[in-house]
């Protein structure tokens, strides 16, 4: 024997390396008993190597009789081929809690199960390890991602959906109508004269009538599907799915009343004494307002109208103002 050859490992040595096992070790026979159950179970289970040792496993753990552990160490042991249990769906089979507590919340688990062979025996190796950081940082970083995208959505100032949000509400919506034939309207819509509110208040205050007006006209939208969005600057645009033309304007004239009630003082400069609001609406119609550009610019141009008629006032596109344009 050459003089560098290594020598057998000893069993205090063996037995030293499962002890400092930073993972679960549990070895079954054929018959399911546990033949070795390391430290990392032991100081996790409350149940010593000595007193498990001999037990099947699932007598041990009668919750576990039935599960995907026991499916798959029946696998692992008839097909020679190791099997693990998703962690998503099996995220805590064994009752484990962090070492040195008997209570609480389980630690999450990630476990593997491979077959093998010593000698003539036959054997099973259950891999159990403790997931529970790697999921609780999964878990923040979802939350994070999901309050970020839900920030995408809001206006910073006011509260209420932006523009981003309004376009994908949209687009959501005129694929659902094209698809279903159903109906949808849109409602643009404008502070009058607030160019001149900033001028004569200052930016601050102009802030506040803005979150105001925003307050004002979220609430007059009372169900869930429809979108009421800060559209830019002082314009705001309202997505209203199942909603005919005659049902929108009705809407616009709610909201335009409820902005005028709030009888916010205005500049001198302005051409009302209290803050008002003008507003154009635009239906879907498969012929002729089919997309968004169509609808935006159809709801604009009533917008712009509205402007011209004297502001305060709702203006619904007629196709015949195409026309006659």
């Amino acid at each position: 024997m050459s003089e560098h050859a290594s020598s057998p490992v000893s069993p205090q040595l063996s037995a030293r390396v499962l002890g400092l096992a930073q993972l679960g070790l549990i070895v079954l026979d054929t018959e399911h008993r546990i033949v070795m159950w390391n430290q990392w179970m032991a100081s996790r289970s409350g149940k010593s190597a000595h007193r498990v040792q001999g037990q099947d496993l699932f007598d041990l753990y009668g919750e576990l009789r039935g599960q995907r552990l026991e499916q798959a160490v029946q696998s692992a042991m008839q097909s020679n081929l190791p099997q693990q249990l998703s962690p998503a769906l099996n995220p805590s089979p064994f009752p484990l809690y962090p070492a040195g507590t008997w209570g609480g919340e389980r630690v999450e688990q990630a476990v593997s199960v491979t077959p093998f062979n010593e000698g003539k025996e036959r054997y099973c190796l259950i891999e159990v390890s403790d997931i529970s950081t790697i999921v609780g940082r999964e878990r923040q970083l979802r939350s994070q991602a999901e309050q970020l995208r839900a920030q995408s959505y809001v206006d910073g100032l006011t509260g209420i959906a932006n523009r981003r949000h309004f376009d994908v509400a949209l687009d959501r919506e005129l694929r659902r109508a094209l698809r279903n034939e159903g109906q949808l309207s849109l409602l643009l819509m404008d502070i009058d004269s607030f160019k001149a509110y900033n001028d004569h208040f200052g930016h601050q205050q102009g802030d506040a009538c803005l979150t105001l007006v925003a307050e004002a006209f979220a609430a007059t939208l009372q169900r869930p599907a429809d979108l009421a969005a800060r559209y830019g600057g002082e314009e705001f645009g309202a997505v209203l799915p199942d909603t005919s033309g005659e049902q929108a304007a009705q809407v616009a004239e709610t909201i335009r009343a409820r902005i005028a009630a709030l009888a916010i003082t205005h500049s001198p400069a302005a051409t009302r004494p209290h803050v008002t609001m003008s507003i154009g609406v635009a239906t879907f119609d498969k012929d002729t307002l089919a997309d968004a550009a169509a609808m935006l610019a159809a709801a604009d141009s009533c917008l712009y109208a509205a402007k011209k008629a004297g502001r305060d006032c709702v203006i619904v596109y007629r196709h015949q103002q195409e026309n006659a344009a």
